[in-house]
């Protein structure tokens, strides 16, 4: 069987899911329930249908506080709904958010542009994505392996083996 390459692993056969990978905790859930809740009453779309508004993404701050979004797809690349839903967040006071959950037809786990600015600007943030283990939180430094971080002073920054250690 040839080698399968999943979350920055090589393996062979089933997926072999990173160290911080685990169960989603109650306020996981509650993430979940949010971006499904958000996007169902707010969706532009029957579930076969293309349409505006079809992701939802729910982010938590560091004081417990929940926010969500809905993506806005445009051709040119409209912003996810993990983006709106962290902007969301910001824009009412929220300075460190702890974990992020993506629900539309499913759990999804963030797209590449995403996860590049989930590193970026909260590198020890918690995802959640569904795996063959089931729905699962790992932290994006799995889903960004020998990523450069980014920032706004400094651009891109040299290579920080810190960032990848698990705690």
């Amino acid at each position: 069987m040839p080698a399968v390459r999943h979350l920055g692993l090589c393996h062979r056969g089933a997926m072999t899911l990173p160290a911080s990978s685990r169960e989603l905790t109650d306020d996981e859930w509650q993430l979940v329930e949010l971006a499904r809740a958000t996007i169902d009453a707010n969706t532009d779309a029957d579930p076969d249908q293309d349409g505006v508004h079809t992701m939802g993404a729910a982010v938590f701050a560091a004081d417990g506080r929940m926010f969500s979004g809905v993506n806005l797809y445009h051709f040119t690349g409209g912003p996810c709904a993990e983006l709106v839903a962290l902007a969301a967040a910001r824009a009412c006071g929220a300075r460190d958010i702890k974990t992020v959950g993506n629900h539309g037809r499913g759990p999804v786990g963030p797209c590449g542009r995403d996860r590049q600015v989930l590193f970026d600007y909260y590198s020890g943030i918690r995802v959640i994505l569904p795996t063959e283990h089931g729905v699962r939180s790992v932290l994006i430094t799995d889903l960004m392996p020998l990523a450069a971080l980014w920032t706004v002073d400094g651009g891109t920054q040299p290579f920080d083996p810190a960032l990848f250690t698990h705690h």
